[in-house]
């Protein structure tokens, strides 16, 4: 049976409803934050009042991306969603090394142990508590998807081996993985990595392509292999206009991939209103909706976007 696995269970694809494919809904303070301030949103009265307004305007999931190791918190994601009857799928994986101190647990682990970390996080749950120490305390709270993330440059040998495990992960489960991809890195070389050690294009979402790769070839380079895209440079107006990414949206629908686009606003502390920041998690269903239907997106082409998409790249065998 497939079905997507959420922080409260199992819910079959087409009750999935309006998805969010990329957001933070909840970072335990630790060193993240002493790295990027925003990288810690721990009140959880703040945040959840903030995904009932998102549920009250149509919303009805969000994907967490936020990864193993890097304060991760399952059991206030699990809250969160009971809370406010929005479906929450978590990750397992790995993000920049950047937010990972130089003692970490993450750096002396082999892909293998690697690999069977993150595939007992996908079918039996989550570790908790395991941000400064080893992995020992492990939730009930099953990871529905895999996060990856590449920082600018190459693929180094920590990174390979990271990347690798992911993708065994990934092979074992049909996880869905998705890769944070940075300005200055490679997505092609690294969709070719991921494809060699046997990740299907169909399971990978590459993200942040429309803020870190301008050249709209590169994307449709992917898509054309069936990879998906995730953009999230919507409310972003130090990267560009909301106007721009409609464009870009415009421009990948008209080039045939309606069916590997996802959306998102990767949503931190500074950019979640309850915490006073902008845009909001409602920006979305607010303003970015209504301009993508004024440029001439049609209610199916929304649908497939923000429902069936999601449905059906983060839906496994269970």
């Amino acid at each position: 049976m497939r079905a997507l696995v959420t922080v409260l269970g199992e819910v079959a694809p087409d009750k999935l409803g309006f998805c969010h494919s990329h957001e933070h809904l909840a970072i335990a303070d630790g060193y993240p934050a002493t790295v990027l301030a925003h990288q810690r949103i721990d009140d959880m009265e703040r945040t959840a009042g903030e995904l009932e307004e998102f549920r009250r305007l149509g919303g009805r999931a969000v994907v967490d991306a936020q990864p193993t190791g890097c304060c991760r918190d399952p059991e206030m994601l699990a809250a969160l969603s009971r809370r406010s009857g929005v479906h929450v799928i978590a990750s397992a994986g790995f993000h920049k090394m950047i937010f990972y101190p130089k003692n970490h647990w993450i750096y002396g682990w082999d892909q293998d142990r690697l690999a069977c970390l993150w595939t007992e996080e996908l079918t039996r749950g989550m570790y908790i508590r395991c941000d400064s120490a080893p992995p020992k305390e492990r939730s009930g709270i099953r990871a529905g998807q895999l996060k990856a993330a590449l920082d600018e440059g190459t693929l180094t040998p920590q990174y390979q081996k990271l990347f690798g495990a992911a993708a065994q992960s990934a092979v074992e489960t049909g996880a869905a993985m998705m890769v944070h991809i940075e300005q200055g890195s490679d997505p092609v070389a690294l969709a070719d990595f991921l494809q060699r050690e046997g990740v299907p294009s169909r399971r990978l979402i590459f993200c942040h392509l429309d803020r870190s790769v301008p050249d709209l070839s590169v994307h449709k380079e992917l898509c054309g292999r069936g990879i998906y895209l995730e953009y999230d440079t919507v409310g972003r107006p130090r990267c560009h206009s909301d106007e721009r990414e409609a464009e870009i949206v415009l421009e990948m629908l008209a080039a045939g991939f309606s069916d590997r686009l996802l959306m998102s606003l990767d949503v931190t502390r500074e950019r979640l209103a309850a915490y006073g920041g902008k845009p909001g998690l409602c920006h979305i269903r607010n303003s970015f909706l209504p301009l993508l239907t004024a440029r001439g997106v049609t209610r199916e082409q929304a649908e497939r976007i923000f429902m069936r998409n999601p449905a059906t790249v983060f839906a496994r065998e269970v």
